[in-house]
């Protein structure tokens, strides 16, 4: 039985009164795109095949439903409608379907999510962590399905809280079938570093069982195809061409972060009125944030570019009022968070309505194309070396690119960038003619 697009009011609020809801844009009950109905169809016959093949045997490896997507592909909504429809089919067996996120802020919104729906009355951890739940089925009978979102965040290496080495490998052997969402272009830190090729050998094991699946349409960013892909030849392929013209899609560049800010503000204003908002300031991760003490200088971590400065996100103190006001909201719909910059730890998988980035300084533009410089990131998690087949390598020039990539695919009417490197800045400038310059 499917609900999809079905009206649950005292569920789910009107459209209009939540546009910019988190959980709104991950809700079950959106009307998924021709794409997205196919490939939701596609993939319930391929977990009820997997489903009457797999035994209960924890050494026989589960199999994988690959779904490949790059950002805004409607990965999320898709996979958000499967596990609901999942948990209220009879395909599987009763609190046998869980969905995992290596992300905070995601899983705050899925929680909400399966809160709302009383999903989580039997069983609490429906919705996860992926150590949570290696941790809690290792040695008992394997689940049915397991759902996981940005699945290019497992990690690929132990850690303090996981001691395994591969959370892939080690929820194959706890579920009868795992679903996952992956985008190599999202991965971003070394603990979860894949390389092409190990990439590639997930996707063709997948495809080789007919179980790869790929969403093409874009369904973030309301732009011409022109937009997006002068946005990927930028952030993927470290190319500046002019800005294309779009009457549906804002692509403007700032002169100043006090600039940027200050339109972000205004348009995030318009909440308060008909034309609701969602616009937040991001950056990449190029000036320091230690998540567990504060700076010696300084009330909180901040992003400084010359006298101008805001707090890194989840830095404002908060009352104890404050902070119920915000519970189960994720971070860019708390309402302190407009004077704060969002990083891809408080962003990544979310959508903007307009999106404000400020490139730090890791990012230059040198001799006609872009190039990361990891001397001027803060970011350890890309940056520092980690062991892949044996040998030490440094793949932090990929994974600022993809940090990048996720930062400028948050907007879905609009971005408005500022860099800091005046290299970078003057090339942005002059592909903006006059066109696409903030004024």
């Amino acid at each position: 039985m499917t609900f999809e697009g079905a009206k649950k009011p005292d569920i789910f609020p009107d459209k209009k009164e939540i546009e910019n809801s988190a959980v709104f844009k991950a809700s079950p009950f959106h009307s998924l795109n021709k794409e997205q109905r196919e490939s939701k169809s596609e993939i319930f016959e391929k977990i009820k095949a997997a489903l009457r093949k797999q035994s209960d045997i924890a050494t026989e490896s589960g199999t994988t439903i690959f779904i490949a997507g790059q950002a805004g592909t409607g990965k999320t909504v898709l996979l958000s409608n499967l596990f609901y429809d999942l948990t209220s089919s009879d395909l599987v067996r009763k609190n046998s379907v869980y969905l995992l996120v290596n992300h905070e802020q995601q899983k705050t919104v899925y929680e909400t999510i399966a809160h709302k729906l009383g999903l989580d009355h039997d069983y609490t951890d429906i919705v996860s962590k992926p150590t949570h739940f290696i941790t809690e089925h290792t040695g008992k009978e394997k689940v049915d399905v397991v759902l996981v979102d940005e699945a290019h965040l497992l990690l690929t290496q132990g850690k303090m809280a996981y001691q395994g080495k591969n959370q892939l490998e080690d929820l194959l052997k706890l579920a009868k079938v795992v679903v996952i969402v992956f985008d190599k272009y999202q991965i971003l830190t070394t603990e979860g570093y894949m390389d092409d090729a190990a990439v590639r050998k997930l996707e063709d094991a997948a495809e080789q069982q007919g179980n790869r699946i790929e969403l093409t349409h874009q369904e973030r960013m309301v732009a011409d195809q022109s937009t997006i892909d002068w946005l990927r030849s930028f952030a993927i392929d470290g190319k500046i061409s002019p800005i294309p013209d779009d009457s549906q899609y804002k692509l403007q560049i700032a002169t100043s972060p006090e600039q940027l800010h200050a339109k972000i503000k205004a348009l995030d204003g318009f909440k308060k009125s008909d034309g609701a908002s969602l616009a937040r300031v991001l950056a990449t991760f190029d000036w320091p944030y230690v998540e567990k003490r504060k700076p010696k200088d300084d009330d909180c971590w901040r992003v400084k570019i010359g006298s101008w400065s805001l707090p890194w996100n989840l830095q404002i103190p908060l009352s104890r009022k404050e902070k119920r006001k915000n519970k189960g909201l994720a971070w860019a719909e708390q309402f302190q968070t407009i004077n704060e910059v969002g990083s891809t730890f408080t962003i990544q998988g979310f959508d903007l309505n307009y999106a404000g980035v400020i490139i730090g300084p890791s990012v230059k533009y040198r001799e006609g194309k872009l190039i990361f410089d990891k001397k001027a990131s803060k970011n350890k998690k890309a940056t520092n070396q980690r062991m892949w087949n044996n040998k030490k390598i440094d793949v932090s020039e990929e994974l600022l690119r993809n940090e990048l990539n996720v930062l400028l695919t948050r907007g879905v009417h609009g971005l408005y960038i500022y860099a800091v490197d005046e290299q970078l800045q003057q090339a942005l400038l002059s592909a903006a003619g006059n066109q696409h310059i903030l004024r």
